[in-house]
């Protein structure tokens, strides 16, 4: 996969955002779900199962942005985000059809994870087209 200035950036921006989001799950879950009007409170499962996704989006960040500047991790890296971001802001439109309507940072997640989600397909559909002329 042909690593463009616009695929670096991609690829750099979702990382960033899910490296960020995920040590903010992982290390201070009760905080970062406070701010969208959650409590967690003592409850040691829900935290426990709070951080393991947490860590598996710190995980998923990293080897996203990893993918800018190893170029054998390019392709691997844009579909993970593709995987990552649509899958989560299409869950989040279908709970709120099927549960109503959340606090509104959850529904500024859902426009801005699909919106990086489509700009990953755009990236890999472009890039991965190239790749096969090139060939």
């Amino acid at each position: 996969m042909r690593n463009s200035k616009v695929l670096k950036t991609i690829l750099i921006t979702s990382g960033l955002i899910a490296t960020g989001i995920g040590a903010a799950i992982l290390f201070m879950p009760v905080a970062f779900y406070a701010a969208y009007g959650i409590e967690i409170g003592d409850n040691f499962g829900l935290l426990n199962e709070i951080r393991a996704s947490g860590g598996a989006l710190l995980a998923s960040g990293i080897l996203i942005m990893s993918g800018a500047f190893v170029d054998k991790l390019a392709f691997t890296a844009i579909v993970v985000s593709t995987l990552l971001y649509l899958p989560y802001g299409l869950s989040r439109v279908m709970s709120i059809a099927i549960d109503g309507m959340p606090a509104e940072g959850f529904v500024q997640a859902a426009v801005f994870e699909i919106i990086i989600g489509l700009a990953c397909i755009f990236a890999f559909v472009k890039y991965r087209g190239k790749q096969k002329k090139l060939a």
